[in-house]
């Protein structure tokens, strides 16, 4: 098939139903029963949800299995430059004729019914998981949780619940807590859940779920704990006490997720190599990932560049906290947002601590804020902020007046993947 094969059955596929998103199983239980239920068929599956570190979370884990020389199917989304990247089939990126095939198989099979995009895809990669022989399964919740196209594997070998915040309120509800009801639905009788650190009221929707079910929780604070000290990473459980180099991943909310990693792993009685490998050899780009090459990076050849999808408040945080703790640095942002998003509430962290945000609209993406918008946002929160056309007429602003400057370009993982696109 050739190389544009795959690029056509999705296109087709975003035509299936008239809206993107619409949570519900009944269309995933018709499309895996037509295709003779691939999910039941799957290597050991682990089950990502939250609000924020899913994916970083998923990293360090599979490097961990795979540091233990175990193989690993892994999905995820959404991705940067090319749709391969959300399935992974034991450890490498699925080719085009495979996936092809796999597409063109869930669309026969589904004939003319409605069905999301994310369903028939996330079909797609059951498929393919189930017919490529690998030790686990790594699957990342797209969206809630309870209703999320990814949770119909019956028995899951383990759950795990990242930091539950604000995010998606149109979908999963309004408070903390019918939020985290959304993510907890992915408990499963009986199956332990690891859960990193929660509001208070979030927690309880936690364990009240788990409690119901008879699923064991492993909770930050509880049974496990995760520090930095003296530039190590710290991990006690009820085992002991792990000693580890910080993660490779940058940040300190890099650390808590770290820990979920290293106590899931720990839950399926995986070592010490194989919780050194989950911090040393993760890879997970766009987040406070540092760009080296590409024609932007050639616009500003003294300026440091770094690249982050984080979309929300809790994202928002976190870089910032990290900002604080790299070497000072006039730090310019460039930032393109969603209309879905909290905008203010992901600006405020930044206030008093970059020089100015520079505001850019989001190339292809109907549901962009205009550049216009996102700088009116950031002034209300505090921020100096210009509009610019596009990301590199705003590196060429900040270069002409401060060439040394700190540049991140953030806001949005559809800005992050339009920048990996041309300078990854």
């Amino acid at each position: 098939m050739s190389g544009r094969t795959s690029d056509i059955l999705l296109q087709r596929m975003m035509s299936l139903h008239p809206k993107l998103i619409d949570l519900t199983l009944d269309r995933m239980w018709r499309i895996l029963g037509a295709l003779d239920h691939p999910e039941r068929r799957l290597p050991p599956v682990i089950h990502i949800a939250g609000t924020n570190g899913k994916g970083s979370t998923l990293a360090m884990i599979r490097a961990g299995l795979e540091g233990s020389g175990a193989s690993v199917h892994a999905y995820t989304s959404p991705h940067l430059v090319r749709f391969h990247e959300r399935i992974r089939l034991a450890g490498d990126l699925i080719e085009e004729d495979r996936l092809s095939e796999v597409l063109d198989r869930c669309l026969a099979a589904n004939g003319p019914d409605p069905i999301t995009y994310f369903e028939i895809t996330t079909a797609a990669a059951f498929v393919a998981f189930a017919e490529v022989t690998a030790d686990w399964t790594l699957l990342e919740v797209g969206l809630g949780g309870r209703l999320d196209a990814t949770n119909v594997i019956e028995t899951p070998r383990l759950t795990v619940i990242t930091p539950v915040d604000m995010d998606h309120q149109q979908f999963l509800g309004d408070t903390i807590e019918r939020i985290a009801a959304e993510k907890a639905g992915i408990i499963k009788g009986r199956v332990p859940v690891v859960v990193g650190r929660q509001e208070e009221a979030a927690l309880e929707v936690i364990e009240d779920r788990a409690a119901r079910l008879g699923a064991p929780v492993l909770a930050w604070g509880q049974h496990w704990t995760v520090r930095e000290e003296r530039g190590r990473l710290v991990f006690e459980d009820e085992t002991g006490l792990l000693d580890l180099p910080l993660p490779v991943l940058r940040g300190r909310h890099q650390v808590e997720n770290a820990g979920i990693a290293l106590a899931s792993l720990r839950a399926l009685g995986l070592g010490e190599a194989a919780c050194e490998a989950a911090l040393t050899r993760a890879e997970w780009p766009a987040r406070m990932q540092r760009l080296r090459r590409g024609p932007l990076i050639d616009a500003a050849p003294q300026a440091e560049f770094w690249l982050d999808g984080g979309h929300n408040p809790h994202a928002a945080r976190a870089i910032a906290a990290l900002l604080r703790d790299m070497p000072r640095r006039p730090t310019h942002l460039v930032c393109g947002m969603l209309n879905t998003k909290d905008v203010a509430g992901y600006m405020r962290p930044f206030a008093g601590l970059v020089e100015r945000l520079w505001a850019v609209s989001i190339p292809g993406q109907t549901a962009t804020l205009p550049s216009d918008t996102t700088a009116d946002a950031a002034r209300a929160a505090g921020l100096a902020a210009t509009e610019a056309t596009d990301v590199a007429e705003a590196v060429r602003e900040i270069a002409r007046t401060e060439p040394d400057a700190r540049i991140l370009i953030c806001g949005s993982l559809y800005l992050a993947g339009e920048i990996l696109s041309k300078n990854g």
